[in-house]
C-alpha cells in the first residue's frame, strides 16, 4: 500500500536561542541550499527528525514528498521490500506490485532514522542507490530510477560501528557527507526555558487549560535537572504536567520529576555516589572481586587498577580476601594479588 508524505511541522516548532543550537540551525539553512546526503547525528531525543522536516522545508524539494522509514522498527525480512518495493508473486503475500520508500519519495526527500540498524546485507544495496539513484524492486529485474534526496539519523557511533565490522565502511563514508551533530539539551541548558514555555502553551491549547504562569521554582528545577532523554523526556514531562496542574499555574516538584523521569523509583531517589558505588561492587562481585588483570575489575570498567583502587577508597569499598588474592592487612590496596592490568 502507497503511503502517504509526512506533514513538515512549522518553523515555530523548532525553539532555542542558545549558540550551540543556533549552530545547528545556521548549518541547516546551508545544507538545505545542496542535494548532498546528510547525516544527522545526536542523542536520542535531541530532535533528529524534526532537523530533517526542516531542512526539506528550507529547500528546493519542499513542494515534493518527505518520506520517512524507521530502519529499527521494520523486521529485517520486511525492510528490502519497504526500502525498494517488490512485484508481485515477490514473496508470499506479495499479491500485487507495491512501491517503496525511494519511489514514493521521488523529487522529494527520504529520511532514514537509526540508519545504524540496516542489516548488513542491505548497506550495498543502499550504496548504490546513494551512487546510483536507481534499484530493482524485491523479485523484478526492470531498473528503477529516482531523484530523491536521502537525510540519515542515527544515535550510534557509525565511526566505532565501522572499526567492530557492524557497518560498512564505504556507505558510511557515502552518508558522512554533509555531517550535523546536534547537541544535547545539557549542553544547551539557556534553551530550557524557552522549550519550556513553548510546550506548556502548546500542551494547553491541546488539552483545553488556562495554564499561563512556569513559577520560578518549577523552572528551577527543570533548568538544573540533567534530561539523559534530551527534548522529548522535557516535552514528556511538561505534558504530564500541564495535565495534572489544577490552576493557571504549572505544578512540578522535584520528587515528581524523579518519579516521572525514571519509574523505578527507588533507582530514581538515588544518589549518583550511591549509584556508582552499586555498580562498582556489582562489578567486582562478577570477577570475585579481582581488581586488576585481564580478567579484572578494572578492565570491565574500562578504568586503570589504580584508578578503581582510588575510587573504591572514595566510595567506602574495602577489598575482600578472595581465593584469587592474597591476604591483605585491614584497608589495604597493597599490590599483591591485585593483579596488573
Amino acid at each position: 500500500m502507497d503511503r502517504e508524505p509526512t506533514a513538515i511541522p512549522p518553523a515555530e516548532e523548532i525553539v532555542g536561542s542558545s549558540t550551540a543550537f543556533q549552530d545547528v540551525m545556521d548549518r541547516v539553512r546551508l545544507v538545505a541550499r545542496c542535494d548532498s546526503v546528510t547525516l544527522i547525528q545526536g542523542e536520542t531525543g535531541t530532535g533528529k527528525e524534526m532537523i530533517a522536516r526542516a531542512i526539506h522545508r528550507q529547500s528546493s524539494r519542499n513542494g515534493a514528498p518527505f518520506i520517512k522509514l524507521n530502519c529499527a522498527a521494520i523486521p529485517a525480512a520486511l525492510l528490502e521490500s519497504e526500502l525498494f518495493g517488490h512485484e508481485r508473486g515477490a514473496f508470499t503475500g506479495a499479491l500485487a506490485q507495491s512501491k517503496g520508500r525511494f519511489e514514493l519519495a521521488d523529487g522529494g526527500t527520504l529520511f532514514l532514522d537509526e540508519i545504524g540498524d540496516l542489516p548488513l546485507e542491505l548497506q550495498p544495496k543502499l550504496l548504490r542507490v546513494l551512487q546510483e539513484q536507481e534499484f530493482e524492486r524485491l523479485g523484478g529485474s526492470q531498473l528503477v530510477r529516482v531523484n530523491v534526496r536521502v537525510i540519515a539519523a542515527t544515535n550510534q557511533d557509525l565511526a566505532h560501528m565501522v572499526v567492530n565490522k557492524q557497518f560498512r565502511a564505504d556507505l558510511y563514508y557515502r552518508l558522512n557527507v554533509i555531517p550535523i551533530c546536534l547537541p544535547p539539551l545539557r549542553d544547551r541548558a539557556q534553551d530550557i526555558p524557552l522549550l519550556a514555555d513553548h510546550l506548556v502553551k502548546k500542551f494547553a491549547i491541546r488539552f483545553n487549560k488556562p495554564i499561563d504562569t512556569i513559577p520560578d521554582e518549577v523552572m528551577g528545577i527543570l533548568r538544573a535537572y540533567d534530561w539523559p532523554g534530551n527534548v522529548r523526556e522535557l516535552q514528556n514531562v511538561i505534558e504530564r504536567a500541564v495535565v495534572f496542574s489544577r490552576d493557571n499555574v504549572l505544578r512540578l516538584t522535584l520528587p515528581e520529576l524523579r518519579q516521572m523521569t525514571n519509574p523505578l523509583s527507588e533507582l530514581a531517589n538515588r544518589t549518583l555516589a550511591e549509584a556508582e558505588r552499586q555498580h562498582v561492587l556489582d562489578v567486582l562481585n562478577q570477577t570475585n572481586w579481582l581488581i586488576g588483570g585481564h580478567e579484572g575489575a578494572a578492565v570491565r570498567l574500562g578504568l586503570p587498577r589504580t584508578t578503581l583502587i582510588y575510587k573504591m577508597r572514595k566510595l567506602g569499598i574495602e577489598p575482600r580476601h578472595t581465593h584469587r588474592t592474597r591476604s591483605l592487612a585491614p584497608g589495604s590496596f597493597a599490590r599483591p594479588g591485585l593483579g596488573r592490568p
